[in-house]
């Protein structure tokens, strides 16, 4: 067990484990950007609301069925900045519909501010005490499914009250799977650059849209 412990915290393995945190966010930093150019576009365009739905769509078929195998190559960057501005282009009409309500755009900066504080101080912390967080896969896995199928349920049968439940509870599984991705990353979970990047962006992505949402809500808007 001591021989184990010494090989995983060599020389090279640390060297390899700062280069994949190092082009992790450099990766996203770049989708981050590259997202919010999109969605930018989006509300130049005045795409419509009914857009997001078919984007994301799209983005979850390259991110279940294209990413996993390209993931080791070249071309998994172009699919990660394909997913991250289908997405980005699809916040376009969402930003909209806030924007042009009373308090809009405050309601807009705060999302964002509040998604950074909650990402930096969290993976800042995994960053720092190198915890390992592996042990909430699966409590992540559960919540995230419970949680999408009772957003689609909120969805359809048109129940206010369940998809602010739904947002609430997906701001506290994005801020754990935060911790989870970023320990992953420290302890050598996760040694692809390419599939932390997109999972903290998914991470980032809903914890907005979600914070968004509930902010929307408690200012009647």
């Amino acid at each position: 067990m001591n021989r184990n412990y010494a090989v995983a915290h060599s020389p090279e393995a640390a060297l390899a484990t700062n280069k994949l945190i190092r082009n992790t966010y450099i990766l996203l930093s770049m989708t981050l950007i590259f997202s919010a150019v999109m969605a930018g576009v989006s509300m130049a365009l005045r795409i419509p609301l009914g857009v997001s739905m078919f984007c994301s769509l799209g983005a979850l078929g390259l991110l279940w069925f294209v990413l996993p195998r390209m993931a080791n190559s070249a071309a998994g960057l172009w699919v990660t900045f394909a997913v991250t501005g289908l997405l980005g282009f699809g916040l376009g009409p969402i930003l909209t519909h806030y924007l042009a309500m009373p308090n809009g755009a405050q309601t807009v900066m705060t999302a964002m501010a509040g998604t950074g504080v909650i990402f930096l101080g969290l993976s800042g912390y995994a960053l720092t005490t190198r915890k390992d967080f592996s042990f909430m896969a699966g409590y992540l896995f559960t919540g995230i499914l419970v949680a999408f199928l009772a957003g689609i349920g909120a969805l359809i049968f048109s129940l206010p009250a369940l998809s602010l439940a739904v947002s609430a509870v997906f701001i506290l599984l994005m801020a754990g799977f935060i911790l989870y991705q970023t320990s992953e990353m420290v302890n050598g979970g996760e040694t692809n650059y390419i599939l932390a990047t997109v999972g903290l962006y998914i991470a980032i992505y809903n914890l907005f849209t979600s914070l968004l949402h509930l902010l929307g809500a408690f200012g009647n808007e």
